[in-house]
């Protein structure tokens, strides 16, 4: 049985993404929402999920001592970044004015504008983004594997990640403005929408992960 490290820094909604990767496992996984060290070290496979404010997120990560063990943990084993997962992963986010992130991706996370309209025919977007849109895959990756390229994931957020290395961008969104909704890298996958509330798609995506053997 694999056993997953589902990362507890007191923000997202931890059970919720727990309880979609053991359903996603059908029996074949033993999931741990845990910030204890030795627990994801041991674990098979970590998912880094989150919400709400960058700041507040690191500050949490760093507390726990999260931060180091997230660094470790995305060359060791396969890894999924989820929502402020994947931010975190990047050098800095706009949010609070301005918030170190983990550096792990080079790129930073930017804000919806304040004025967000549609540019095709100037209707006004609300921020945040909060619903489902599509994703298009930018290239073939195991995690995308039966999933229909173009197909709806559900998203919440007013910031988006910008990666500066297209080659590590795996899927595009748009809203009023393209944004990269997932990138990938060796051993770790990490998307802005959230796989735990985008029903069967999401469900196909976490079982690929659970399947993963971190390669590209």
């Amino acid at each position: 049985m694999q056993s997953i490290a589902v990362l507890d820094y007191g923000m997202g909604n931890l059970r919720s993404v727990a309880k979609a990767v053991e359903h996603a496992g059908a029996g074949t996984v033993e999931v741990h929402v845990t910030n204890d060290a030795a627990v994801v070290s041991r674990a098979d496979r970590v998912v880094f999920p989150g919400q709400g404010a960058m700041r507040d997120a690191m500050t949490a990560l760093a507390r726990v001592g999260l931060d180091e063990l997230v660094r470790r943990s995305i060359g060791e084993k396969p890894f999924l970044g989820i929502c402020v997962g994947y931010q975190a992963l990047l050098e800095r986010s706009e949010e609070d004015g301005g918030t170190p992130a983990l550096g792990l991706i080079s790129g930073h996370v930017r804000r919806f504008p304040e004025q967000h309209r549609d540019p095709v025919d100037g209707s006004r977007l609300k921020v945040p983004h909060m619903g489902w849109n599509r994703v298009t895959q930018t290239f073939a990756h195991p995690l995308w594997r039966a999933i229909e390229d173009g197909h709806r994931f559900y998203f919440v957020h007013s910031y988006y990640p910008c990666p500066s290395d297209d080659a590590a961008v795996s899927g595009r969104t748009t809203y009023g403005l393209s944004f990269a909704s997932a990138a990938a890298g060796d051993g770790w996958f990490a998307t802005q929408f959230h796989p735990e509330k985008s029903a069967a798609a999401g469900q196909q995506l976490l079982k690929n992960f659970l399947s993963w053997d971190g390669t590209r």
